[in-house]
C-alpha cells in the first residue's frame, strides 16, 4: 500500500491524498482546488498528480473548496466512481461547487478581456477556458453518496470507512479507513481540517481511534489563538470604536459558510441581550444566503448549546437590522452609503467576490476598519494586509491602506498547535509514521518540533508528489 500526496503538501490549500492499496484500488482523499494567484497556481489546478480515470473512490472530509474544488473536473475528466461524504457535506457542496464555477468562469473572462486588451503582447499569451463550468456540477452532484457519523460503511470489498464529527464546518469529519489484511486490519486515518473546542454552533472535534498511520492538518501548528471568553467582547469593542466613535463601516471579510454564519450568531446573541448598537448590518453574498439556509436543515451537527439557544430564538441567524443581500445592485448601494454599518462580505481571504468590492471602496477611507477573521493565503490581499501592507494593488488600481487592519484569530475554524495536540494524543503509541499536511512549511516545521518534543515518533512533512509506502 502507497499514499501520495497530490495537494497542500507544505501549503494551505489544493487538498488531495492518493491511497494506493496492494490490489490496485485507489482512494482519493479530498480533491481541492488551489486557491491561490498566480501562473503557478493556474499550472497546478490544470494538472494532475495521477490519471482521474484510474481513480475508483474519493472520500471526502468537508465541503470547504480547497477540499472539494476540483470534483467536477474530475468527473469531467475521466472519473467515474463514488463520492462519499457526510450529508451535510453534500448540501453545502452542491451549492458551493456551483458557486465555484461561476466564479471561475468570470475570472477566466476577465483574463481573457485583459488578454485581448494587451494584444497578447505580454504574459501569458493563450486564452484560457474554465477548469469547469455550472453545466458539470450536476454530473459530480450525482455521484456523491452521504453518511452519518460513527457509522462503518463499505467502500470496497475489504475498505471500510467511518466518519466523526471534527467541528470545523457543518458536516466536517475525519477519516478512518480500515483495510483487511488476512485476518487482521490496518487503520489510516485523515483528519481532514481540525475544528476547535468551545466554538459557537457546531460539536467539539472527536478524537480518532488509534490508528496505524495518520495524515494531519497542520494551519496553525506555530501558534496558539487567543482565548474563546474574551472574543464576543473584542468583537463588540471593535463594533463601537469603528461604527459609534469614528462613525466608519466594518467590512468583515468572511467565508461563506461556517464564518459567517458564526459571526451572525455571536451578533443574534448580543442583539438578545441589549448589547449590538443600533448600526445596519448586511450580509452580502448569495453563497452565504444559501448556505445559511442549509445550516438550518441539519441541526444533527449543532451542539447542545446552540440547541438550547432555539427553545429561546428560534432563527439564530437573524435579527432586526440584518439585511442578506443577493442582488448587485443592492450590493453596489452598499458602497456608496455614508453611514455607519457592518458588511460581511466574501471571500474570506479577499482575493475574489464581492468583499473586493468592499475593499476597494473603503480601503483609503481612516474611518473605516477590515476586520480579519481568518487564515489568508500569503499572497492574497487578505495575507498582505495581515502582513503589514501599506499598498494593495485592487482591480489593477494601487490603493493606500488608511482604514484601520484589525485580526482576529480567535475566529478561526482552524485549531491551533495545542487544540491540536490535545486531539492526537491517544494516537502517540500506535502511530507507525504521522504525516502533516496543509500548512506553510515553517509552521510544519514548528508544529514537527513541538509533538516530537511531546513523545511523538516519525512524523514527515511531505512534498507535493511525494510517495511512501506504508
Amino acid at each position: 500500500m502507497q499514499i501520495k500526496f497530490c495537494g497542500a503538501a507544505r501549503e494551505v490549500t489544493g487538498s488531495a491524498h492518493l491511497i494506493t492499496l496492494e490490489d490496485g484500488f485507489r482512494i482519493l482523499l479530498d480533491c481541492g482546488l488551489n486557491q491561490g494567484k498566480g501562473r503557478h497556481v493556474w499550472d497546478f489546478n490544470n494538472s494532475w498528480q495521477f490519471e482521474p480515470s484510474n481513480v475508483d473512490v474519493v472520500v471526502l472530509s468537508h465541503a470547504h473548496i480547497d477540499h472539494t474544488g476540483r470534483i467536477p473536473q474530475l468527473v469531467k475528466e475521466g472519473f467515474k466512481g463514488e463520492i462519499h461524504s457526510t450529508h451535510a457535506t453534500r448540501s453545502l457542496c452542491s451549492i458551493m461547487l456551483l458557486d465555484s464555477a461561476k466564479i471561475q468562469e468570470r475570472d477566466v473572462e476577465w483574463h481573457n478581456r485583459k488578454l485581448l486588451k494587451k494584444g497578447r503582447k505580454q504574459g501569458d499569451k493563450r486564452p484560457r477556458v474554465p477548469l469547469y463550468t455550472s453545466a458539470d456540477v450536476a454530473p459530480a452532484m450525482a455521484r456523491y453518496i452521504g453518511h452519518g457519523y460513527n457509522k462503518w460503511f463499505k467502500i470496497s470489498r475489504n475498505v471500510e470507512v467511518m466518519y466523526q464529527d471534527m467541528g470545523h464546518i457543518l458536516g466536517s469529519a475525519s477519516v478512518q479507513l480500515r483495510f483487511k489484511e488476512g485476518k487482521k486490519w490496518m487503520h489510516v486515518g485523515f483528519t481532514g481540517d481540525i475544528g476547535r473546542p468551545d466554538r459557537p454552533i457546531l460539536r467539539d472535534p472527536q478524537p480518532m481511534d488509534p490508528m496505524d498511520y495518520l495524515i494531519c492538518e497542520s494551519t496553525y501548528g506555530n501558534r496558539d489563538h487567543e482565548s474563546a471568553p474574551e472574543q464576543s467582547e473584542q468583537l463588540l469593542e471593535i463594533i463601537k470604536e469603528t461604527c459609534l466613535e469614528k462613525k466608519g463601516k466594518l467590512i468583515i471579510p468572511a467565508f461563506s459558510v461556517g464564518r459567517t454564519q458564526e459571526i451572525i450568531y455571536m451578533m443574534d446573541k448580543m442583539e438578545n441581550a441589549g448589547l449590538l448598537p443600533r448600526i445596519p448590518v448586511f450580509v452580502d453574498s448569495p453563497l452565504a444566503v444559501n448556505a445559511t439556509t442549509v445550516f438550518g436543515v441539519h441541526p444533527e451537527c449543532y451542539d447542545d448549546n446552540l440547541n438550547e439557544y432555539l427553545l429561546q430564538d428560534e432563527d439564530p441567524f437573524g435579527f432586526n437590522r440584518l439585511t442578506y443581500i443577493r442582488e448587485v445592485a443592492d450590493s453596489k448601494a452598499l458602497n456608496a452609503r455614508k453611514d455607519p454599518a457592518i458588511i460581511i462580505s466574501s471571500s474570506g481571504m479577499m482575493n475574489a467576490g464581492r468583499v473586493k468590492h468592499h475593499l476597494f471602496n473603503s480601503i483609503e477611507d481612516p474611518k473605516n476598519t477590515i476586520l480579519i477573521v481568518g487564515y489568508c493565503s500569503p499572497e492574497t490581499p487578505g495575507g498582505q494586509l495581515r502582513a503589514g501592507r501599506k499598498k494593495l494593488t485592487i482591480f489593477g488600481e494601487r490603493l493606500e491602506v488608511r482604514a484601520d487592519i484589525k485580526v482576529m484569530d480567535s475566529f478561526s475554524a482552524h485549531a491551533d498547535r495545542q487544540e491540536m495536540r490535545t486531539l492526537l494524543q491517544n494516537q502517540k503509541e500506535s502511530l507507525n509514521k504521522l504525516f502533516l499536511v496543509h500548512g506553510e512549511y515553517e509552521s510544519q516545521k514548528a508544529f514537527k518540533e513541538y509533538l516530537e518534543e511531546d513523545g511523538f515518533k516519525d512524523v514527515q512533512i511531505p512534498e507535493l508528489g511525494q510517495e511512501y509506502i506504508l
